[in-house]
């Protein structure tokens, strides 16, 4: 299982990324030094969206769909994620 997922990092900016273990990548996002740089100058990053997928292919494809968006469209994308 691969998972796409949109961050909230700590000055409200938003980091879309991918993953095959959303626990563990949080993890590394919020205290290793292996986190990505652009969260791990901004802890705390919290998790505001997530979405499955079965291959590789297919979540890289997602990511990519979703960095292309405005950061209004992801906002709009989490909203509806709540409901």
């Amino acid at each position: 299982m691969y998972f796409v997922y949109i961050l909230e990092c700590a000055d409200q900016t938003l980091y879309t990324g991918s993953t095959n273990d959303l626990k563990k990548r949080m993890h590394k996002h919020n205290n290793l030094k292996s986190g990505a740089h652009y969260t791990k100058i901004r802890r705390p990053v919290v998790l505001k969206y997530s979405e499955e997928f079965n291959t590789y292919k297919e979540v890289r494809a997602r990511e990519a769909e979703i960095k292309r968006m405005k950061r209004e469209e992801k906002i709009e994308l989490i909203k509806i994620s709540f409901k």
